[in-house]
């Protein structure tokens, strides 16, 4: 299959009892409300893959939102969300693919890591991460996921997950439901 190493990442499944205690946030007018929630996930390496789409249908099932969307937002430039499948095996190509397409920065030189040059946006732990932000582009920094009847739309196979492109770091993902509740 070619010369390109194996990638092996890490997964984890992200529960909703560990973070049903973070601050939530919701806003009533008339029958539409917005709930939010910051996830602030630790990342052990790159890539390393948080399923927490449990988290995400808590807090739809907790808003009492009956129709409407839920954004989901990394604050991050070199960590991501994508709505894929939680396979293992996809996990593996999808790190591979990564590694091919842009390689990181131990197997090529990037621009952004020439601190002799570089001069904004440091530091003081700044580190080679060029490749991550790369990475970053090819798979985005939020998605927008509908509700229907109370409940998060998937297929019976998507997953929302955070993709650690640059780790070890600590990673906060933002949530936010929005749209028509059910009259209380």
């Amino acid at each position: 299959m070619g010369s390109t190493p194996r990638v092996q990442p890490k997964s984890t499944h992200v529960s909703w009892e560990k973070h049903a205690r973070e601050e939530q946030t919701k806003e009533v007018s008339g029958p539409f409300t917005v709930a939010s929630t910051t996830i602030t996930l630790a990342s052990e390496e790159a890539p390393h893959f948080f399923d927490f789409t449990d988290v995400v249908k808590a807090l739809v099932e907790q808003s009492g939102i009956r129709t409407g969307t839920a954004l989901v937002f990394s604050r991050h430039t070199t960590a991501a969300i994508a709505v894929i499948e939680h396979e293992p095996l996809l996990l593996n190509d999808i790190a591979e693919m990564l590694q091919r397409l842009i390689p990181s920065s131990s197997h090529h030189r990037y621009r952004h890591d020439d601190f002799s040059v570089r001069t904004v946006n440091m530091t003081d732990d700044e580190h080679e991460n060029g490749h991550a932000h790369c990475q970053h582009l090819f798979i985005g920094a939020s998605c927008h996921l509908p509700i229907i009847e109370r409940n998060l739309e998937l297929g019976p196979w998507q997953r929302i997950f955070l993709v650690e492109l640059d780790g070890p770091r600590s990673r906060q993902v933002v949530v936010q439901v929005s749209g028509v509740a059910d009259q209380s």
